[in-house]
């Protein structure tokens, strides 16, 4: 998906809000939220924020970084669901860049995407999938237990 697919299927989903997301250095995902009329300006600019105030980052006199949407990643949250039918609120996951452009090397993403390139150089192929775990409770009256099915 591009930049062009996602701005249509947020119009076509009526998208109001989208999440900007990333992860500190200890893997924690945090997000900026921006209205659907900043979307366009996320694409072709970034969005400013204080890396001093994400853990493991930068010192405050470094504060100064950008979020950078990577439109393959795009999707409709379907949690956030409003009366009308649509799911309003939407994420993309961002690499995290320098004021200079270059891509932070303390964002876990770039640093994922450093030793995939060196694994890939060495001939290996990565492969990852979830691993669903569940537990199923007993209904008492009606209600969820904390007792195991």
């Amino acid at each position: 998906m591009d930049k062009d697919m996602v701005l249509e299927e947020a119009r076509e989903n009526a998208v109001k809000f989208v999440r900007l997301q990333f992860t500190d250095i200890l893997g924690i995902v945090k997000n900026v939220a921006i209205p659907i009329n900043q979307l366009e300006k996320a694409f072709e600019e970034g969005i400013w924020f204080d890396g001093s105030s994400i853990e493991g980052f930068v010192r405050i006199q470094e504060s100064d970084m950008r979020l950078e949407p990577d439109p393959s990643t795009f999707a409709i949250l379907p949690w956030r669901g409003t009366d009308d039918g649509f799911n309003n609120t939407a994420r993309l996951i961002c690499d995290v860049k320098t004021t200079d452009g270059e891509p932070f090397q303390g964002d876990p993403r770039q640093i994922l995407k450093n030793v995939l390139g060196r694994a890939r150089e060495m001939g290996f192929d990565f492969f990852a999938g979830p691993e669903p775990e569940f537990f199923i409770f007993d209904k008492k009256d009606g209600k969820a237990t904390l007792n195991p099915h």
